[in-house]
């Protein structure tokens, strides 16, 4: 017979339904998010394979910390936060400075079904979106794909930065215009 997960834990048996329950909403909205933040990361890393490996050791440092959950105002945020810190230690890192750049066959938003030509047009926009997203300034980047993939409001995202809101909305209206020159 197995053990319930919640014994395994240091504290004895699940006496208490605080950890159970922290352990399986960390659980629930790291599944729920975790494509958002594999493709917020995938722009920020440049490609697939290091991206999943910053979300994975961004869920394996939630974990850890999944006894302070309850303290957590915004879990959502929270995730996004520690991913993007996965993700900024492994540009650091000189194992990542070698890893090869990013690859236009990467999908990274999934195109309408339907007409082949259709198919075909999606697919050239998303390529020519990638594009205008990689040249963007790292911290526009960052807004733009919280704001958009994360579904962070301004707020989550100034304190997720530790940037004023102002800083981050002037940002978010940079990387846009951009955006909107590079793909008229």
């Amino acid at each position: 017979m197995t053990q319930p997960a919640a014994s395994l834990t240091p504290g004895g048996p699940a006496g208490a339904d605080e950890l159970p329950s922290s352990a399986d909403r960390l659980t629930r909205a790291f599944n729920d998010m975790r494509d958002e933040l594999v493709s917020t990361l995938l722009y920020i890393l440049g490609n697939r394979d290091d991206a999943q490996d910053a979300a994975q050791e961004a869920f394996v440092k939630c974990w850890r910390s999944r006894d302070s959950l309850p303290d957590v105002q915004n879990l959502r945020a929270w995730i996004f936060r520690v991913g993007l810190n996965a993700a900024k230690d492994m540009q650091r890192s000189a194992w990542h400075r070698k890893a090869k750049a990013f690859t236009t066959d990467e999908t990274m938003i999934v195109g309408r079904e339907g007409v082949p030509g259709e198919q075909l047009e999606d697919q050239e926009d998303l390529a020519r979106l990638r594009v205008a997203i990689l040249g963007l300034r790292t911290d526009e980047k960052e807004v733009f794909l919280l704001r958009q993939n994360g579904g962070l409001t301004y707020e989550e995202i100034a304190e997720l930065r530790k940037a004023p809101v102002g800083t981050v909305k002037t940002q978010m209206r940079a990387a846009l215009q951009k955006l909107r020159r590079a793909l008229a």
